[in-house]
């Protein structure tokens, strides 16, 4: 058998008695995206059809963004933060502007644009990108496409997203997951 086919045996014989408590680690390493799938709508099934509490440990912070009510952020072995999804994003501070402008001497312009949008923090130029973080993006596009088109700035993109739980590890940690020569990484330990 395969790793993913050994994976998906593993945690098949432990759910065949369907459990009132499982704890899975890290239990989608190793398999494909179709299989990784499945297994998130059987764990979702768990949950939801047999009122099975899920303990799962993973690295995969949108695996625990889409199958977790509550959420545990563990850093060097100690717990930095809690709360569900939402409550953790919204603690990183609003969505995330970036502009792509189409002449890079023109990023200064647009920078001076996102900073002045309310509750905006001190944006970013990257070369030929703004990047800002905002507290209501969609709201703040709006206001930002007039300025642009005001100001006669040329760009060829404009995104708002939300943040994600890797804007969450990264601001409670200082560094990515995939950060080279970072200490040993930290685990999301959701229920």
């Amino acid at each position: 058998m395969s790793g993913g086919q050994r994976r998906r045996l593993d945690i098949a014989v432990g759910l065949i008695h369907v459990p009132e408590l499982v704890f899975l680690d890290e239990p989608t390493t190793g398999l494909d995206p179709q299989a990784r799938a499945n297994l998130w709508e059987h764990i979702r099934g768990l949950r939801e059809e047999r009122g099975t509490t899920v303990f799962l440990t993973t690295h995969y912070l949108d695996e625990a963004d889409a199958l977790c009510d509550r959420i545990l952020v563990i850093d060097h072995g100690a717990i930095v933060a809690e709360g569900t999804p939402d409550q953790l994003k919204s603690q990183v501070g609003g969505d995330v502007l970036t502009v792509t402008v189409e002449r890079a001497d023109q990023a200064a312009g647009v920078a001076r644009l996102v900073g002045a949008l309310p509750g905006a923090e001190t944006p970013q130029v990257l070369d030929d990108r703004v990047v800002g973080r905002v507290p209501h993006g969609g709201a703040a596009l709006v206001e930002l496409v007039r300025g642009l088109d005001r100001d006669g700035i040329s760009v060829s993109g404009i995104e708002s997203r939300r943040p994600s739980l890797d804007d969450v590890f990264l601001g409670l940690t200082g560094r990515s997951l995939r950060d080279a020569g970072a200490p040993a990484p930290a685990e999301e330990v959701a229920v």
